[in-house]
């Protein structure tokens, strides 16, 4: 029995599950961004509520799908960045875990912000109280005490992601355009909140996707830990 238990405990083991996360969390918001896109290429915005009830109204499914989409990779995206954190290793330890910690605190609460679109979504489908399902929406959105969800989620969406990169890059773990192309998500983002096309979102998510494959194939490479 004893030698069963010593054995168990000492055999070798792979970050596989974190692995998977890496593999799979980014094309959570691929395929977020991308039903958005779809949903607002002629024209469209969730920025308030009479724009979000609008755009469920028009487009429920691509509606749905992005928010599901972007509920599940971002419930994805913690063990993503600890598989990160833990490729990075003793290299840049104290800037990985700030980045990190601030990365998936800012998408928990982007899975808290994106659940209310089933609200919308909801609303949307009854009709004759358009304008007072709007203003309940974008009173929700005000209250003071959710400024923070929102301020953490733009701070881990934003900067804790190319936090992140910086550390992969001085870790020296993978190639330097891994990193490169993981903190690309933050200007293209930016570029098409300015310009006003999901496509810049799309491109980024993309580029973030491909990144996070390369250092989940790196972390199952790593020496199996006992």
């Amino acid at each position: 029995m004893l030698d069963t238990a010593t054995e168990t405990s000492t055999t070798p083991r792979r970050p596989t599950a974190l692995a998977a996360a890496l593999f799979i969390a980014p094309w959570g918001f691929v395929v977020a961004n991308s039903a958005y896109a779809w949903a607002t290429r002629d024209g469209g915005s969730d920025s308030d509520g009479a724009g979000a009830l609008a755009l469920a109204a028009a487009h429920p499914g691509l509606t749905r799908l992005s928010a599901l989409a972007a509920m599940v990779g971002s419930l994805l995206v913690v063990p993503a960045v600890l598989g990160v954190k833990r490729l990075v290793g003793d290299r840049s330890r104290k800037l990985a875990g700030i980045a990190a910690a601030l990365t998936a605190g800012g998408y928990i609460c982007y899975l808290a912000i994106v659940s209310g679109t089933f609200v919308t979504l909801a609303m949307a489908r009854r009709t004759g109280a358009t304008a007072e399902f709007a203003a309940v929406l974008d009173e929700a959105q005000a209250d003071p005490l959710m400024l923070w969800v929102f301020l953490l989620f733009v701070l881990g969406n934003l900067v804790g992601t190319v936090l992140l990169a910086v550390a992969l890059f001085r870790s020296r773990a993978v190639a330097p355009w891994v990193a490169v192309a993981l903190g690309a998500w933050a200007p293209l983002h930016v570029t098409g909140l300015i310009v006003g096309t999901e496509w810049f979102e799309v491109a980024g998510a993309v580029s973030q996707a491909v990144a996070l494959a390369v250092v989940g194939r790196a972390l199952l490479s790593t020496p199996a830990q006992r």
